[in-house]
């Protein structure tokens, strides 16, 4: 087997090899072996024909072509794995000719991992906002733990904004009743907005033992049926009930919280808003510092890795959605059915996670980023915690070696994110002005 030249372009390679006669002809004679049984010949019994009887027959390129899917594997590694290219997706022979000697000339075409020229990574400037939590958003929190003790009673009036009443209730469009549109007993909060648009304000001014029509289209984003339809709901009020609500003071937290007084509670409550919006502001920060950094990152990623991590990423999202008792078809039957549409809206996020990791991989080998034993063994036991297995299950399911990338790639992004500049977001006037 002799490579005879190799022409890379851009991030495709060809390379052109001779199989020598020897090797072909074991290829074909090995291919002949495995198929004679299935080859019927007159005056021969299955499996009794002489190869030269069967390429009399049926020609004798009849086992060319499954002789260069045995050989192939070979070849495969000796021109391109041998040779350090490093190779992504499918291979594929584009060109094949057996001389009259009976060597084989062969063309083996493969896309390459792409080349990656870093850009700045270290130093980027990027906008972050300061955590500040305003009395109102504290002032709504109270309300909700407020709403958990809160009295629900009955009342003889009618239904205000706030309010929650009892419904029986049944959809028409165009005077026949639709799937999913009817419900009996339903508890509705008015001014929840979990209906309809259009629903809920109807009710307001209905009292107990009213029956009303309600005019309603639907949106036009609403599921295919039903979309920016008219429909009539017929409705009929059973309850109209009130929802007291406690008054803030130091009872309040103390049948709320393990404060003893209100301010205390409203010091926790702060607390932990500030926690909860930090914690969204270096994430966002992270995230865009990350960008940037792929941004500022030449590279040319080939179509079949793109697919790759397409399918890898529409796979874990039929898994979620099998957890939630739901198929990927469906999902897809429920969006209008059109599959490709779908793949489509995730294509731009698979495309960009790739690169991130490309980009990712370059930083550990420019860093010389290594992963000790130490914190190895640490990532297995917070995984068999994280998934409650036995340490020695979880790395039987991953490979020491795969593990090891993974923690490199995330300490090349926690380097890149801690050698960030934060700076102040610009004010709307400036950004209008760029």
């Amino acid at each position: 087997m002799q490579v005879k030249n190799a022409v890379k372009e851009g991030n495709n390679v060809k390379i052109s090899v001779v199989i020598d006669a020897e090797a072909f002809e074991a290829a074909v004679q090995k291919v002949y072996n495995k198929n004679k049984s299935r080859i019927a010949i007159p005056g021969f019994r299955k499996g009794k024909a002489p190869r030269k009887m069967i390429e009399a027959m049926y020609g004798k390129e009849i086992f060319h072509e499954d002789a260069i899917n045995e050989i192939f594997p070979e070849v495969y590694q000796k021109t391109v794995l041998d040779e350090g290219w490093k190779a992504v997706g499918q291979p594929s022979v584009t060109a094949v000719n057996v001389n009259e000697d009976k060597s084989v000339d062969l063309t083996i075409e493969t896309a390459l991992y792409p080349e990656v020229k870093l850009g700045s990574y270290k130093g980027l400037e990027v906008e972050k906002a300061e955590a500040v939590v305003t009395d109102e958003e504290i002032e709504r929190e109270l309300d909700k733990k407020a709403e958990e003790v809160a009295r629900i009673t009955t009342v003889e009036r009618p239904a205000q904004d706030g309010d929650t009443v009892v419904i029986d209730f049944e959809g028409f469009l165009n005077g026949e009743p639709f799937e999913g549109g009817k419900g009996e007993d339903y508890e509705l909060r008015l001014g929840s907005h979990s209906f309809v648009p259009g629903f809920e304000e109807q009710l307001i001014g209905c009292a107990a033992g009213d029956e009303k029509d309600l005019d309603i289209t639907f949106p036009e984003d609403y599921h295919e049926e039903l979309a920016g339809k008219a429909v009539v709901f017929k409705v009929k009020v059973h309850e109209v009930k009130q929802t007291v609500l406690p008054e803030k003071d130091d009872d309040l937290a103390k049948d709320v919280s393990e404060f003893d007084t209100l301010d205390e509670l409203r010091a926790d409550i702060k607390a932990n808003l500030l926690k909860d919006k930090q914690a969204g502001i270096d994430r966002a920060f992270g995230d865009a510092v990350i960008e940037k950094a792929v941004e500022g990152t030449e590279m040319d990623v080939p179509a079949c890795m793109i697919d790759e991590e397409l399918e890898r990423d529409l796979q874990d999202f039929d898994y979620q959605l099998r957890g939630q008792g739901m198929s990927l078809d469906q999902y897809v039957k429920m969006l209008g059915g059109n599959k490709e549409l779908m793949k489509n809206s995730f294509r731009p996020g698979s495309e960009r996670k790739l690169k991130t990791r490309i980009m990712l991989d370059a930083i550990v080998t420019e860093e010389k980023l290594e992963v000790s034993d130490e914190e190895l063994e640490e990532e297995y036991k917070r995984l068999a915690d994280s998934y409650q297995m036995d340490v020695d299950a979880v790395k039987k399911a991953i490979p020491a070696e795969d593990l090891k990338g993974d923690l490199a790639v995330k300490k090349a992004q926690q380097l890149v994110i801690d050698n960030a500049v934060a700076v102040a977001p610009k004010a709307e006037e400036e950004k209008t002005e760029e």
